[in-house]
């Protein structure tokens, strides 16, 4: 299992491919939930698994690249 204890709130989220896909809003068990304000979400929470984390430096590093990335990620549904 990866050490994911450095992920961070803000820490921007870059896939293989070099692609930002967004920034950690904050990490929740097993998943990171991404900002909704940032400008690639779409006004939407999403989340991802820490399972795909390749590593962590002064950002996440994703071992997806962002194509599949933004196919598999989580879309937070609003509950009424």
């Amino acid at each position: 299992m990866k050490d994911t204890s450095k992920i961070k709130d803000k820490m921007d989220v870059v896939c293989s491919c070099g692609t930002r896909i967004g920034r950690v809003d904050h990490v929740e068990g097993d998943t990171i939930k991404l900002m909704k304000n940032d400008p690639v979400s779409g006004g939407k929470h999403h989340t991802i698994p820490t399972d795909w984390v390749d590593h962590v430096d002064s950002e996440v590093v994703l071992s997806k690249n962002s194509a599949e990335a933004m196919r598999e990620w989580k879309e937070e549904t609003v509950k009424a």
